[in-house]
């Protein structure tokens, strides 16, 4: 029997919820300083072992987090030249989009992976 006959067991409904919380959890940084970072490193350290769903998606989350941050930074920095606004706008926009299209699929019990982003947890 071949590698692409065999069938690969989906996530069960804990794991799926678990995995969409890591992303979700980035929500947290609307109430909490910093709280779109603790939210899904929190998640990710608690539930990694349970399943390697939830890891790839906590790392997943955490990563795009940190991506998201840097480029915050940057948005700040360029504030000064006046188009930082309209970037950290922009970022904010998408930054909820990709969130909510990542819980939904981690949901699914299909792997997501951000576009464009620095991986530095492997």
């Amino acid at each position: 029997m071949s590698d692409s006959n065999l069938s690969i067991t989906p996530p069960n409904a804990e794991i799926r919820q678990w995995a969409m919380f890591c992303h979700l959890s980035a929500l947290l940084g609307l109430v909490v300083p910093l709280g779109h970072l603790l939210g899904p490193l929190v998640l990710w350290h608690l539930k990694r072992e349970q399943d390697p769903f939830i890891d790839a998606q906590g790392k997943e989350a955490l990563n795009f987090q940190i991506s998201v941050t840097i480029a915050g930074f940057i948005c700040f920095l360029l504030m000064f030249v006046f188009i930082g606004l309209v970037l950290f706008a922009m970022l904010t926009v998408a930054v909820m989009i990709l969130i909510i299209i990542a819980a939904v699929r981690a949901n699914e019990g299909k792997p997501y992976r951000y576009p464009m982003i620095w991986r530095p947890i492997k």
